[in-house]
């Protein structure tokens, strides 16, 4: 039976909003993206090796797309709904009569998915339990129970919608949201939707969720930089016959198996060139076997501040130093200018619930019912600008002793917002700085040079000694090669660029109420910042929105000094 092509939607959107287990509205139709077991085999392999093993796989593919020949299968989530001209509350599959048309077999209207769904901290997720809702407290009586589903329209209120059954039990949907709500309704019974096969066991009690709310799936995603010398041209070339030469340790035999698989051939590289990159790639790899998302990080870093002109064509990675306007070397130590990177993003898992976080192991849920030896991912080629600020600087403001309660308010929180998950991650004043003034920096260039914000994504690189943020180009259409980006760190430009960011950042919509914030965001992780001032769309940040206080930029009305940039402001 051919499968009805239900929409459209991008790829890299596959990897960030609605990857696998989220839900994803077409029209009037909802429906769940299923496992990447079914996804088929058509997507292109992509490799970066200090992100397979920092994954454990072998390498990444594309999701498959349309023109592949193939699309990514969807199943229909939630499977309850109504008709809203007989008010008929039942299973859609039993409302359209079997049929594939969404529309109600007694009247011919459209029908209309459930709203409400229920999930729990571990990644389990279910239609709502309407007949348990309408009948909590009671034994259902008699043998007839068709339920109806109704509007007074007198409100917007959920204590104006009713659930109606034959029986004569009626509920209002007030007070669904509480947190245990479904106590006395249902239990979490481990269903996965967007997989074959259910878990047997859950003691989660679980919660009810608008199904379009942003907390019902979080994606847990990995990204890495391909930097020198894996961005190098032999080391790609190497990338699809890894896993059969990289254990060979005869360099006779070594070379007998380049020769003989003619990896060499239609490349500039000798077979010696190609025995070499295997050794250095061999000796990396035991270096880093247990390399963490961190230590990316700073290899990373490494790479960003050194010099890396391009040598040869092929090359994912240049990076060369910039002028810094001297008007800026009292906050900033260097300027690099990124005029070739590639990111790979993988889709490892994915929360609900919950954001994700170092230690949401327990709450993962997978997308895939079988192990796979690889992940979906894309590969994003573009540009950015990298600022190291001035350590010196840095760490006279960190003594102030208001910068530092400012952090401590939002670590502190940041630890009880983990419940029970232990985290040794520290937020720190230089943390919620550079991230601040990363996203400062980010809606100031998508003014000056023309970018959708969306399309400028964060780097944050800050250690005990380092604090740097990238901003670059993050996006996989092309947006991503403008030329824009590198443009703005001409001196005058990036001096204006940045005066500028931190003057935007000087005022909001929303102050005196805004800037005079004592908690904001999810789980009150932000402290001066809002959707007027300081967050940006979801696929720019790294840290989904927290960890903000723009009053460690500007200072407050009552003590400017607490903010790191203030002088800037000054003519």
């Amino acid at each position: 039976m051919p499968r009805d092509q239900k929409g459209e939607i991008r790829r890299g959107q596959l990897i960030t909003t609605y990857g696998v287990g989220s839900i994803v509205a077409f029209d009037d139709e909802s429906f769940m993206v299923a496992g990447a077991d079914e996804w088929g085999t058509t997507g292109m392999e992509i490799h970066e090796p200090r992100l397979e093993r920092r994954l454990g796989v072998s390498g990444f593919r594309l999701p498959p797309a349309s023109e592949d020949g193939e699309d990514i299968p969807v199943v229909r989530f939630p499977e309850w709904g109504h008709c809203p001209t007989c008010k008929t509350l039942d299973r859609l599959k039993r409302l359209a009569g079997g049929s594939r048309r969404n529309t109600c077999t007694t009247c011919a209207d459209v029908l209309v998915p459930s709203r409400f769904v229920i999930c729990c901290e571990a990644g389990h997720i279910d239609d709502f339990p309407w007949f348990g809702w309408v009948h909590a407290g009671s034994p259902p009586a008699g043998n007839q129970h068709d339920m109806t589903l109704e509007s007074g329209g007198l409100t917007a209120s959920l204590g104006d919608i009713r659930v109606i059954c034959t029986c004569g039990k009626q509920a209002t949907m007030e007070n669904v949201f509480q947190r245990e709500a479904l106590k006395r309704v249902s239990s979490c019974n481990g269903r996965r939707p967007w997989l074959t096969v259910d878990e047997t066991e859950c003691q989660q009690l679980p919660r009810v969720l608008q199904r379009g709310a942003s907390n019902v799936w979080f994606s847990i995603t990995h990204s890495a930089l391909s930097i020198p010398p894996w961005s190098q041209g032999a080391f790609k070339v190497l990338n699809a016959r890894w896993d059969v030469i990289r254990y060979i340790t005869d360099e006779a035999t070594l070379r007998g198996m380049i020769t003989g698989m003619r990896i060499a051939e239609g490349t500039p590289y000798s077979v010696d060139d190609l025995v070499r990159v295997v050794r250095e790639r061999q000796d990396g790899e035991a270096l880093d076997s247990d390399a963490t998302s961190h230590d990316l990080k700073l290899d990373e870093h490494r790479a960003l501040i050194a010099n890396t002109p391009e040598r040869e064509r092929g090359q994912d990675f240049v990076c060369v130093p910039g002028d810094l306007p001297d008007d800026l070397r009292s906050w900033f130590s260097s300027v690099m200018l990124a005029t070739r990177l590639r990111e790979v993003r993988a889709l490892q898992g994915f929360t609900r619930i919950n954001p994700p976080s170092s230690d949401s192991a327990a709450q993962t849920q997978p997308i895939f019912e079988s192990h796979l030896d690889w992940l979906p991912a894309i590969e994003v080629h573009g540009e950015g600008i990298f600022l190291e600020l001035d350590e010196g600087a840095l760490e006279r403001w960190e003594q102030l002793e208001a910068v530092r309660k400012r952090a401590e308010v939002v670590n502190r929180r940041f630890h009880e917002s983990s419940g029970l998950r232990s985290t040794s991650v520290t937020i720190s004043p230089r943390l919620m700085l550079v991230h601040t003034f990363a996203h400062a920096l980010i809606n100031q260039w998508s003014l000056s040079a023309g970018y959708p914000a969306a399309s400028l994504r964060e780097r944050i690189y800050v250690d005990g000694g380092i604090a740097g943020l990238l901003i670059y180009t993050g996006t996989s259409d092309s947006a991503g090669s403008l030329g824009g980006v590198v443009a703005s760190a001409a001196p005058q430009v990036l001096l204006s660029n940045v005066r500028e960011a931190v003057r935007r950042s000087s005022w909001c919509s929303g102050d005196p109420l805004c800037v005079e914030s004592e908690a904001s965001g999810t789980d009150g992780l932000n402290l001066a910042a809002c959707h007027a001032c300081a967050l940006l769309p979801e696929v720019s940040c790294e840290e989904m929105n927290r960890f903000l206080d723009r009053a460690l930029l500007i200072g407050t009305p009552e003590n400017q000094a607490i903010g790191f940039f203030s002088a800037l402001m000054e003519p």
